[in-house]
């Protein structure tokens, strides 16, 4: 399976979560770092994020906000803590 990116297609999650934590190599020395994954597929991009930048991983769990006219489609998330969340919100976070 190929994940893409913007212009960018991954040969896989893994290689889609080193690839962009290159980028926040800048970060690395943080000791308040953390790598938020959103389950299912989010789970072993984030893990090898939070390899490579050698920090905390911990997942976010959410229930899927379904569009109503297909239900494989994820408008959003329900989490418990933090109610509804859309992507827009979570970039926020």
């Amino acid at each position: 399976m190929k994940l893409a990116h913007k212009n960018k297609v991954f040969t896989d999650r893994k290689e889609a979560g080193r690839e962009p934590a290159e980028k926040l190599d800048k970060y690395k020395a943080r000791e308040n770092l953390l790598i938020l994954a959103l389950p299912r597929g989010g789970v072993p991009v984030a893990f090898e994020a939070a390899k490579s930048l050698g920090t905390h991983l911990d997942v976010f769990i959410t229930r899927k906000l379904r569009f109503t006219d297909n239900p494989e489609l994820a408008v959003g998330g329900i989490g418990r803590k933090w109610g509804s969340i859309s992507e827009r919100r979570f970039e926020r976070l």
